[in-house]
């Protein structure tokens, strides 16, 4: 498959890639907001934005190169593309390349990086099949670059999904699977599986044994603490629980699907840790905050909504406070996004299990 020529896309754009292509996140940015980007902005405006810690070294990944990407090899033919924001993976076969999910933020940067590789080690670079970690569109958004003439392949909730959805630029797949699927291209070998809903209702793993990697998508975030409220996930003890399911393969190298950095087994321990610390401080803060000032002071105007509010989020920033301070410098933006995940696992302690503090059994 040949890429997009260089001229196809805004002048303005591609000088502004190449003029920040030193920098390894700026690239990135700029590719995410292309053209529109404001040339600058007031002392007001970036005056009113917080400061936040710095990104410890070993969080951060390889530098991108001027079109904003970088291509990587991770074992013999699979190879790997970010722009640090997001990931995808790529094997190339004598008979194609298989591609495993299509983020919008890389996007035509997807074929120029499968171009890079197949250029330098002979194989096709036609892609023939695509498979989709899961129907979220910011990692399959790219899809419909690919055109029509690829197999895709997903979970069969994904085909639901995406059918419901109605997306252009995510075309259903054209093969599914319900528990397993094995594929099998030119000497390579892929086994998706799905082990129930964790992050989404249809997110699979999909594990490389040839070249001992494995990629699940907005589960770890090597390097990081996960995205806000828990990465967003639908189902967050079966979200907690995919950790045991991912840690349970024998692999070297993880994709996560986010951030500039692959992951090593070191990671997943490391954010199970984070987890467990932030569920003990989510219990004891539960157990220590006050409820009564909250229903003193909202209780009396009838304002139920600014009860929950002022009472969830007090105990939330307690819970956080511990964790943030033992990880900052050690895991990537534990100032920015704790206090969301402890407001996270608080709700899905209430919600799903027992922890319902002053809002339990009336007696």
């Amino acid at each position: 498959m040949t890429t997009k020529s260089e001229t196809s896309e805004p002048t303005s754009r591609r000088a502004v890639l190449k003029t920040v292509a030193a920098a390894a996140v700026v690239p990135a940015a700029t590719g995410l907001l292309g053209a529109t980007m404001p040339s600058s902005a007031s002392a007001s405006e970036s005056g009113t934005l917080p400061d936040f810690a710095p990104v410890p070294s070993a969080s951060a990944g390889p530098a991108l190169n001027a079109n904003g990407y970088y291509v990587g090899r991770i074992e013999g033919n699979l190879y790997w593309v970010t722009d640090s924001f997001y990931q995808a993976m790529f094997l190339t076969t004598s008979e194609g390349v298989v591609l495993v999910d299509a983020p919008p933020t890389i996007g035509h940067n997807l074929l120029r990086a499968i171009d890079d590789v197949t250029k330098a080690n002979g194989m096709p670079n036609k892609v023939t099949h695509l498979i989709y970690s899961h129907s979220h569109a910011d990692h399959i958004g790219a899809s419909a670059i690919l055109g029509s003439d690829v197999v895709r392949i997903g979970h069969a909730e994904t085909r639901r999904l995406l059918r419901t959805a109605g997306d252009p630029n995510r075309p259903v797949p054209t093969e599914t699977f319900d528990d397993r699927y094995v594929l099998n291209v030119g000497v390579e070998r892929l086994e998706l599986t799905y082990h129930g809903p964790n992050h989404s209702p249809d997110n699979i793993f999909i594990h490389a044994p040839g070249h001992q990697t494995l990629m699940v998508v907005d589960v770890i975030f090597p390097g990081w603490v996960p995205f806000k409220s828990l990465a967003v996930s639908q189902d967050i003890p079966a979200w907690v629980k995919a950790h045991d399911i991912a840690m349970g393969y024998p692999w070297k190298t993880l994709v996560g699907g986010h951030l500039g950095r692959l992951g090593a087994r070191s990671d997943g321990y490391l954010q199970k840790q984070y987890l467990a610390d932030l569920d003990a401080a989510v219990r004891d803060a539960s157990e220590t905050v006050d409820p009564a000032p909250y229903f003193q002071k909202y209780g009396a105007s009838g304002n139920a909504w600014a009860i929950f509010k002022t009472y969830l989020d007090a105990v939330s920033r307690r819970a956080a406070e511990p964790v943030i301070a033992k990880y900052t410098g050690t895991l990537a933006a534990a100032d920015v996004f704790t206090v969301d995940n402890a407001f996270a696992m608080l709700e899905s302690h209430r919600i799903d299990k027992d922890l319902l503090g002053p809002f339990g059994v009336h007696p």
